[in-house]
């Protein structure tokens, strides 16, 4: 299921997306870094495909003739994040 990456709406999406078409519950564009399948903030420019353009700002709309729509996200809940950080600073804990 596409879902917007900053509010995490399920989109119902027929066509492709296009560089002006916006989240119809928060108003970001779809058609942006955050929502490609390729987006990975830890490849090399953010990006999965090596022969993309860099785009700076990651959030906004782009012309990317890679872009794919992400089915899933690989979202971090905060609970795993706090969870983590619980278990980083018993480690380092000083005794």
């Amino acid at each position: 299921m596409k879902t917007c990456y900053h509010c995490a709406r399920a989109l119902s999406l027929q066509d492709r997306v296009g560089r002006r078409d916006t989240c119809p519950e928060c108003g970001v564009d779809l058609r942006c870094c955050r929502n490609c399948l390729f987006y990975d903030p830890r490849a090399a420019q953010a990006c999965q495909e090596p022969n993309t353009d860099h785009q700076i700002d990651k959030e906004i709309g782009n012309f990317c003739e890679y872009f794919a729509f992400a089915e899933e996200r690989r979202l971090q809940s905060s609970a795993t994040a706090s969870s983590a950080r619980a278990q980083l600073e018993a480690l380092f804990k000083k005794r």
